[in-house]
């Protein structure tokens, strides 16, 4: 059974991720002259919110909301013609490279929910959960983008070997588009999920 409180932050990871999917991460510099500049990161915050979830109200609430989400993107919106991805939706979607990385967003959120929210147990006893830092919380999403990464290149090696992902493009282009060139923009949105988490849980007295 789930608490209360992680069907609330399941709904609000599903409508987050939803509202996500094109909303694209930004990062800013100041340059020598003054002012603010922002450059793209070339990847959405889509992914940020199965870890912000998972820090927020742990690994049952993270991973619910994404299999919602799928759910809603493979079944449900197909019959209505609908987008929940960010290149269409229905069943058909699985013949996209990049659905790999969308199911790993469900063990994701699972890894970091579990990391960045963990309980003592004294006997059958249930402690209050241990003190959650800025340093767990920011270890807990990047293993969880980790993870992300190992269902989504595992989805490419097995999608080309049993021949249910198109041919093209190759599978070393897309580890590239997918992982390669994604990684390093991802690192910086988890850091940033981790920090805005922290504050939050701290404004809410988590």
């Amino acid at each position: 059974m789930f608490a209360p409180a992680e069907l609330l932050w399941a709904f609000i990871g599903l409508i987050l991720t939803i509202g996500s999917t094109w909303v694209e991460a930004f990062a800013f510099t100041v340059p020598s002259g003054g002012g603010l500049e922002t450059y793209s990161l070339g990847v959405t915050f889509q992914f940020g919110v199965a870890l912000f979830i998972g820090c927020m109200g742990g690994r049952n609430a993270a991973a619910l909301s994404q299999i919602a989400y799928i759910a809603l993107g493979v079944a449900l919106f197909e019959r209505f013609g609908l987008e929940v991805f960010t290149q269409g939706a229905g069943v058909s979607y699985l013949q996209e490279p990049s659905f790999g990385y969308l199911l790993g967003f469900i063990p994701a959120g699972w890894v970091c929910g579990m990391l960045a929210i963990r309980q003592k147990k004294k006997g059958a006893q249930k402690l209050p959960p241990k003190k959650v830092t800025l340093e767990r919380l920011a270890f807990s999403a990047i293993a969880g983008l980790v993870v992300m990464h190992l269902c989504g290149l595992t989805y490419l090696v097995l999608g080309h070997l049993f021949r249910w992902l198109p041919a093209t493009p190759a599978l070393g282009v897309s580890m590239l588009d997918y992982s390669v060139a994604q990684f390093p923009g991802q690192v910086m949105v988890s850091c940033a999920i981790a920090l805005i988490a922290f504050g939050l849980r701290k404004a809410l007295f988590y």
